[in-house]
Protein backbone atom coordinates (compact mmCIF):
# COMPACT_ATOMS: atom_id res chain seq x y z
CA UNK A 1 0.00 0.00 0.00
CA UNK A 2 0.60 3.19 -0.80
CA UNK A 3 0.63 6.88 1.77
CA UNK A 4 0.04 9.62 -0.35
CA UNK A 5 0.20 13.27 1.25
CA UNK A 6 -1.22 16.56 -0.55
CA UNK A 7 0.31 19.81 0.20
CA UNK A 8 0.58 23.56 -1.79
CA UNK A 9 -2.71 24.15 -2.02
CA UNK A 10 -3.68 28.24 -1.03
CA UNK A 11 -5.98 31.06 -1.90
CA UNK A 12 -5.14 32.86 -5.20
CA UNK A 13 -7.25 35.13 -7.32
CA UNK A 14 -9.23 33.94 -10.50
CA UNK A 15 -6.22 34.24 -13.43
CA UNK A 16 -3.40 33.17 -10.84
CA UNK A 17 -1.02 29.70 -10.71
CA UNK A 18 -0.74 27.35 -7.85
CA UNK A 19 1.30 24.22 -7.82
CA UNK A 20 0.12 21.20 -5.52
CA UNK A 21 2.22 18.04 -4.70
CA UNK A 22 1.45 14.85 -4.21
CA UNK A 23 3.95 12.62 -1.93
CA UNK A 24 3.55 8.71 -2.34
CA UNK A 25 6.64 7.25 -1.48
CA UNK A 26 7.37 4.09 -3.48
CA UNK A 27 5.22 4.40 -6.22
CA UNK A 28 8.19 5.00 -8.56
CA UNK A 29 9.80 1.76 -7.83
CA UNK A 30 6.22 0.08 -8.30
CA UNK A 31 5.52 1.78 -11.28
CA UNK A 32 2.18 3.23 -10.32
CA UNK A 33 0.12 5.79 -11.77
CA UNK A 34 -1.40 8.69 -10.16
CA UNK A 35 -4.97 10.15 -10.31
CA UNK A 36 -5.93 13.64 -8.86
CA UNK A 37 -9.83 14.18 -7.96
CA UNK A 38 -11.05 17.47 -6.21
CA UNK A 39 -14.18 18.30 -4.52
CA UNK A 40 -15.64 21.17 -4.43
CA UNK A 41 -18.12 21.98 -1.41
CA UNK A 42 -21.67 20.66 -1.78
CA UNK A 43 -20.65 18.96 -4.81
CA UNK A 44 -19.35 15.20 -5.63
CA UNK A 45 -15.91 14.23 -6.11
CA UNK A 46 -14.78 15.17 -9.71
CA UNK A 47 -11.88 13.38 -11.44
CA UNK A 48 -9.07 15.75 -13.07
CA UNK A 49 -6.67 13.69 -14.04
CA UNK A 50 -4.99 10.22 -14.69
CA UNK A 51 -1.40 9.79 -15.52
CA UNK A 52 0.33 6.64 -16.46
CA UNK A 53 3.72 4.98 -15.14
CA UNK A 54 4.66 5.34 -18.57
CA UNK A 55 3.94 8.81 -18.89
CA UNK A 56 0.90 9.34 -20.64
CA UNK A 57 -1.45 12.11 -19.20
CA UNK A 58 -5.06 12.55 -19.47
CA UNK A 59 -6.84 15.90 -18.38
CA UNK A 60 -10.62 16.14 -17.85
CA UNK A 61 -11.94 18.93 -20.15
CA UNK A 62 -12.15 22.11 -17.94
CA UNK A 63 -8.20 21.67 -17.14
CA UNK A 64 -6.64 20.72 -20.35
CA UNK A 65 -4.11 23.79 -21.36
CA UNK A 66 -4.36 25.47 -18.01
CA UNK A 67 -3.24 22.02 -15.54
CA UNK A 68 -0.14 20.41 -16.26
CA UNK A 69 1.28 17.48 -14.47
CA UNK A 70 4.78 16.72 -13.57
CA UNK A 71 7.26 14.33 -11.89
CA UNK A 72 10.26 13.90 -9.58
CA UNK A 73 10.87 10.45 -9.49
CA UNK A 74 13.58 10.56 -6.95
CA UNK A 75 11.69 12.30 -4.76
CA UNK A 76 8.47 10.21 -5.69
CA UNK A 77 6.92 13.37 -5.76
CA UNK A 78 4.07 14.57 -8.61
CA UNK A 79 3.56 18.02 -9.26
CA UNK A 80 -0.05 19.65 -10.14
CA UNK A 81 1.15 23.07 -12.22
CA UNK A 82 -2.42 24.94 -12.23
CA UNK A 83 -2.63 28.12 -13.99
CA UNK A 84 -4.90 30.53 -15.51
CA UNK A 85 -7.35 29.40 -12.58
CA UNK A 86 -10.78 29.93 -12.11
CA UNK A 87 -13.42 30.22 -9.74
CA UNK A 88 -15.26 26.78 -10.25
CA UNK A 89 -11.75 25.72 -10.12
CA UNK A 90 -12.18 25.82 -6.12
CA UNK A 91 -12.03 22.34 -4.56
CA UNK A 92 -10.28 20.37 -2.31
CA UNK A 93 -7.58 18.72 -3.99
CA UNK A 94 -6.68 14.86 -3.60
CA UNK A 95 -4.13 12.32 -5.45
CA UNK A 96 -4.67 8.68 -5.39
CA UNK A 97 -2.09 6.14 -6.92
CA UNK A 98 -3.36 3.28 -8.80
CA UNK A 99 -1.91 0.27 -10.68
CA UNK A 100 -0.61 -3.47 -9.31
CA UNK A 101 -2.30 -4.60 -5.77
CA UNK A 102 1.12 -2.70 -4.25
CA UNK A 103 -0.34 0.59 -5.83
CA UNK A 104 -3.10 0.58 -3.85
CA UNK A 105 -3.85 3.98 -1.32
CA UNK A 106 -6.41 5.53 0.79
CA UNK A 107 -7.48 9.12 0.17
CA UNK A 108 -5.16 11.95 1.83
CA UNK A 109 -5.95 14.72 3.70
CA UNK A 110 -6.01 16.71 0.14
CA UNK A 111 -4.94 20.01 -0.14
CA UNK A 112 -7.76 22.99 -0.06
CA UNK A 113 -7.73 25.26 -3.41
CA UNK A 114 -9.73 28.51 -3.15
CA UNK A 115 -9.90 30.88 -5.88
CA UNK A 116 -11.45 34.26 -5.98
CA UNK A 117 -13.18 36.00 -9.07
Amino acid sequence: QVQVAESGGGSVQAGGSLRLSCTAPGFTSKNCGIMWYRQAEGKQREWVLTSHNVGTTIYVDSVKGRFTISKDNAKDTVYLQMDKLKFEDTAMYSCKTFGSSGCYSDWGQGTQVTVSS
